[in-house]
């Protein structure tokens, strides 16, 4: 970045000392490794830095929520907005009172469930097969193998548009599948989980079954975004998916997994476009021979190109 453009971003972001980029290649920031550019990409030091870069966004600016990137489409033409990367960034994870854990946004699923068996905690075991962070994992409701993020909150933290904080509790939530009721202009800021008194041996004996079996039935080792697919009422996304035939269907480098098929693989140089279009095609080969529409569970976002 050149001299004039830093100087140009202390011009229009002043006091915030967290790294902001402009015209970030957001493919290297989502796990399918496709997306344009943001027009803003920021990673704040702390909670302090993050307000105060929302207090001074241009309050027209959209703005996209970022952890691991998991679950998540940017089209090619980008993201015309600001892009805030919370992963490594708001961090805190620790034991509190009452056999609770308090997590920040950015900490991984998986480093949660991992940490609370170390600290003799039970309970947050299947948070091990979410590859994404606690902060989208509230935002969606995630689950894996039988158990939902929203079962173990006690409460969060939330940050609204112009930078403040506010803390609420579980009852304020009316969390479904996939979902959660959260107020336009609010992002999650943090989770304190609910949790028991555990075996350390046990626990971790049960991330590692976890792991295994999640290795066995999806294609982890390959650019995903974990299940495309939202499961309809009474069915699997993935049973229809395959039972039309749709394995190994193919648009450029963006194929429907052979090892599950609420997947899609970049398995090279696919385009966000190649995989939106083969969503599309899924979608309509399943509701042309079983009459039903599968919704995307990926949020997709941005402009074509």
């Amino acid at each position: 970045m050149t001299l004039e453009a830093i100087m140009q971003l202390a011009t229009i972001f002043p006091g915030v000392r967290g790294e902001i980029r402009q015209d970030e290649p957001m493919a290297q920031h989502t796990s399918w490794r496709v997306g344009g550019a943001a027009g803003y990409y920021f990673k704040p030091q702390d909670r302090e830095d993050l307000s105060l870069f929302l207090s001074v966004l241009p309050r027209a600016t959209p703005l996209l929520w970022v952890g691991h990137g998991s679950n998540l489409l940017v089209r090619d033409g980008g993201f015309p907005g600001a892009v805030v990367c919370c992963h490594g960034q708001l961090s805190d994870l620790e034991k509190v009172a009452g056999h609770r854990l308090y997590a920040e946004a950015g900490v991984s699923c998986a480093k949660v469930a991992r940490f609370s068996t170390r600290a003799g905690l039970q309970g947050a075991e299947f948070l091990a097969g979410i590859p994404g962070t606690i902060g989208g994992a509230l935002a969606m409701n995630a689950g894996a193998f039988g158990g939902e993020i929203w079962d173990i909150v006690s409460s969060v933290e939330l940050i609204d548009r112009d930078g403040q904080v506010h803390g609420r509790s579980a009852a304020h939530f009316e969390p479904g599948y996939r979902a959660v009721d959260l107020p336009v202009g609010h992002w999650f800021l943090s989770a304190t989980l609910g949790l028991a008194t555990g075996n350390a041996e046990y626990g971790r004996g049960r991330i590692r079954s976890l792991l295994v079996e999640r290795a066995d039935r999806q294609p982890v080792r390959g650019a995903s975004a974990g299940s495309v697919f939202r499961n309809p009422i009474g069915d699997y996304a993935a049973r229809l998916i395959d039972k039309a035939g749709l394995k190994g269907l193919r648009r450029g480098d963006a194929e429907v997994s052979l090892q599950h098929a609420n997947f899609i693989v970049n398995c090279g140089h696919a385009s966000a476009s190649d995989i939106e279009a083969l969503i599309s095609q899924v979608q309509s080969r399943v509701k042309e021979q079983f009459g039903v529409l599968l919704e995307p569970e990926v949020r997709i976002v941005g402009e074509r190109s």
